[in-house]
């Protein structure tokens, strides 16, 4: 009986030797250390595309009265997103929560929030809802802050929000197309689908990077925000927006895989934010519920492009999907109260343009900032 006991001792010993001199391989300080083996059974969708334990992107709106969680007296808001104060009536559109099926979003809660990103950057790239996505996890951290112990600076393109007595940032840097735009000879704006670096400098040492980009690449001719594309050494006047799409987000996820460490650095890809700007029941303006179901539910093109992006990345990214739970809420953004509207205008507002792209804070973000919250 004691040779088998033997035996077994002996190859328990070499299992244990084993792992523990592979774990010390791979060993980093406990503070930069982000993903348990747990952890990435949760985050992974790109590389291995792991099973999530929980669809956030599935599920629906509940009214919940104990909502909004801060007002829309937030130092941090921009005009364009407070509607309140500019003079929108109704306010039953703060009060709705994301309700996943099967499971549940924890409240948002500040104190642990900040805890948690202790001596961390946090950093969200992109366009202008990623703006409107900055200032609302801003205002959803700020009130726990005494005052006189918080600041906002601007570099460049790049702002960020300091919780001094965390070390904490949450910064946005603007970068819609994430690759470089510039202007060159003859004041041609000329949109380079391989070159990164002038952007992503920027986002080298941040500890949590949230990107999106959608929205710039699908503006119409009339709105294009350049003249060519480059490739290498080859000017296109011309190109199927989804193929230039598809080739600047390729840019991108090489240089993520190149010289982001993922033991350092989560990396999150949000999904494109939905606009509400069509007729047939579409359009935002005067609409106070959320939509209750979808005739067609419909895949947009950029997130389909998006997936196939992140499945050849080597980097584990997140795909946080909030278009569908988003796509419901034709009720949550500024309409034509992105200004404050003077005492005529307001007998009529509903002849002046209206905003269906951006979100009303608080509103909307919020809530893709308690689903990274809960992933975080």
């Amino acid at each position: 009986m004691a040779k088998p006991k033997l035996q077994l001792l002996f190859l328990l010993c070499i299992f244990l030797c084993f792992f523990h001199g592979k774990s010390s391989e791979f060993e980093v300080d406990e503070d930069e250390s982000w993903l348990s083996e747990e952890d990435e059974a949760v985050m992974v969708q790109s590389g291995q595309n792991r099973q999530r334990r929980c669809d956030f992107s599935s599920g629906k709106w509940v009214f919940d009265q104990s909502y909004p969680l801060y007002d829309s007296n937030c130092p941090y808001l921009s005009t364009a997103v407070t509607c309140q104060k500019n003079g929108r009536p109704d306010s039953d559109y703060q009060k709705w929560r994301w309700k996943p099926n099967g499971c549940s979003i924890p409240r948002f809660n500040a104190l642990k929030f900040l805890a948690k990103m202790k001596k961390k950057r946090i950093m969200l790239v992109g366009d202008s809802i990623v703006r409107n996505q900055w200032e609302s996890l801003v205002c959803l951290v700020q009130g726990v802050i005494p005052t006189g112990r918080k600041k906002v600076i601007y570099n460049g393109p790049s702002m960020a929000f300091h919780a001094m007595d965390y070390e904490t940032s949450i910064e946005f840097t603007w970068a819609p197309l994430l690759v470089e735009l510039k202007r060159e000879a003859g004041n041609k704006r000329i949109l380079h689908l391989d070159s990164i670096e002038e952007n992503a400098k920027y986002w080298r040492g941040a500890d949590v990077l949230l990107f999106d980009s959608a929205h710039w690449w699908t503006h119409s001719d009339k709105w294009s925000s350049w003249d060519y594309f480059m490739e290498g050494h080859t000017l296109v006047k011309s190109m199927n927006p989804m193929v230039a799409y598809q080739k600047g987000l390729t840019t991108w996820a090489k240089w993520v895989d190149l010289n982001l460490d993922p033991h350092k650095t989560r990396v999150f890809f949000r999904s494109m934010s939905p606009r509400h700007n069509r007729e047939n029941g579409w359009k935002c303006y005067n609409q106070k519920k959320p939509l209750a179901a979808f005739s067609h539910p419909h895949v947009p093109e950029e997130l389909v492009v998006l997936q196939g992006v992140l499945r050849k990345m080597r980097f584990p990214v997140y795909l946080q999907d909030v278009t569908t739970l988003s796509a419901f809420r034709r009720d949550g953004h500024p309409s034509v109260y992105r200004r404050a509207l003077g005492q005529e205008e307001r007998q009529h507002p509903g002849n002046f343009s209206s905003d269906c792209s951006h979100w009303c804070l608080p509103g909307v973000p919020d809530t893709w900032n308690e689903i990274l919250s809960a992933l975080l």
